[in-house]
């Protein structure tokens, strides 16, 4: 069962990067630079990180290079010694069929990770209730975060009848929606909705192309004659891996116009566009996605938080004109980038109060 402390700020919603991998120029790993990473977003004020999962590169579980375990004990030692003084969320990606999930899952609960981000990916043309069979086994062994990954880099599509039976597995606790479809967005909210569970799971945007319409959006649904409203409380995204501080300020403020209702539609939706803009500069939509995890990582690197944007996959680099695409996006929107506080984060590490951190209103 979840901490009663995590089980709060998930339902009240934060920012949760996915943390990418850290290399040097020979393709092993750079430790320093991966703990500075894990520091980094607890001082930029996220409230949890999550591990193992795309942007960490599958190849980590590659028998050859065996980083998995590695890159989970390093995230959990860090949060560990900071010893905030709020809660701090800690996911691990959990991949494969039956089998491999199982054993990454009781691997997740040694290091004291909170949930683990369920993906489906393996289960090419099994039949739904297999998959759901499969989310409760592992449900059993960590509390579950499901995951619905877009089609276009290797999820499926999935029936509303499978969200439903999706959302009624116990120990299920939240859903990252990352299919890059209002259709798909809308069938798992509405099957969340209309659940016995529908006050115990936490929607989390991952359509890093709509991420502030997500969050300001009400999913209101007519259900034996009243109203429920589901909504996005937070974001789990390979795009707040980057411009964090930023992403904290985003979420806070989208938060404060839903409290107020003071709602300035045509800024925030001018924001959202603003947000997508740069997410299609670092995650290529225009090359199919092929440089979705170099593009996070040029942008850390030219702040100093990694040292060059190297992959385990030797094919993944940046896609032509991606480089000037990322240099556009930084200028046209400097106030959604974070590098002063990175500079003042890199410059006073050492002395960083991780616990007591939070980020200046305006950088």
């Amino acid at each position: 069962m979840l901490k009663e402390s995590i089980k709060k700020l998930l339902f009240e919603g934060t920012v949760i990067p996915a943390h990418p991998l850290a290399l040097t120029r020979e393709l092993r790993l750079d430790e320093q630079k991966q703990r500075g990473l894990t520091r980094y977003y607890m001082a930029s004020g996220a409230g949890g990180v999550a591990v193992g999962v795309h942007t960490t590169q599958f190849e980590i579980r590659d028998p050859e290079v065996n980083l998995f375990e590695k890159v989970l004990a390093l995230a959990a030692e860090e949060v560990n010694r900071a010893a905030l003084n709020r809660p701090f969320i800690k996911i691990a990606g959990i991949c494969g069929l039956t089998e491999q999930a199982v054993n990454e899952a009781e691997i997740t609960v040694k290091y004291g990770y909170d949930l683990g981000l369920v993906s489906m990916a393996a289960f090419k043309t099994q039949p739904e209730a297999e998959i759901i069979a499969h989310v409760r086994k592992v449900a059993e062994i960590i509390p579950v975060f499901g995951f619905y990954l877009q089609a276009a880099i290797g999820g499926r599509v999935y029936s509303y009848d499978f969200w439903q039976q999706f959302a009624e597995i116990p120990n299920v606790y939240a859903i990252k929606v990352a299919a890059f479809n209002r259709y798909q967005t809308l069938d798992v909210a509405r099957a969340v909705a209309h659940s016995s569970r529908r006050d115990e799971i936490a929607l989390y945007t991952g359509n890093d192309d709509n991420i502030v319409a997500d969050l300001l959006t009400p999913y209101r649904f007519e259900i034996n004659g009243e109203i429920v409203e589901k909504r996005f409380v937070g974001g789990l995204l390979g795009h707040w891996a980057v411009w964090t501080a930023k992403a904290v300020e985003l979420l806070a403020s989208v938060k404060h116009t839903l409290a107020t209702g003071h709602t300035d539609a045509a800024s925030m939706l001018s924001t959202n566009i603003a947000v997508t803009d740069m997410n299609a500069a670092i995650f290529d939509p225009a090359h199919a996605f092929h440089g979705c995890i170099t593009g996070v990582h040029e942008v850390l690197r030219r702040q100093g938080l990694l040292e060059g944007i190297w992959t385990l996959n030797p094919n993944e680099t940046l896609s032509p004109g991606q480089y000037e695409e990322i240099t556009r996006v930084i200028e046209a929107y400097p106030h959604l980038v974070d590098d002063a506080f990175v500079a003042q984060f890199l410059e006073n590490e050492i002395e960083f109060d991780l616990g007591k951190c939070r980020l200046f209103n305006s950088i």
